[in-house]
């Protein structure tokens, strides 16, 4: 069963995210981020603090997982898709 991993990702980001430029994030993992997972962020603004942001109702698939590479220990870099509500009940 695939887990839902709430990441909070700050608003620089986030725009990157939603127009599909950034198709990626770099984590520490301590959730043990899987293939198949679901990524759903909590934009925050300048200040920490969760803000207003279209990103924070969306869905995404992680569709890779990298491990090692460059990569600092325990780290990870993981590929993600957007996805529908429909698509996350599957």
């Amino acid at each position: 069963m695939r887990k839902i991993h709430e990441i909070k990702l700050n608003k620089e980001f986030a725009d990157a995210v939603l127009s599909g430029d950034k198709c990626f994030e770099i984590r520490y993992n301590d959730r043990g981020y899987q293939k198949g997972d679901i990524a759903k962020f909590k934009v925050l603004d300048d200040y920490g603090c969760e803000t207003v942001h279209i990103l924070n109702c969306l869905y995404f698939e992680i569709t890779y997982v990298l491990y090692g590479w460059g990569l600092k220990e325990d780290f990870v870099a993981f590929g993600i898709k957007r996805i529908s509500e429909d698509e996350l009940k599957k």
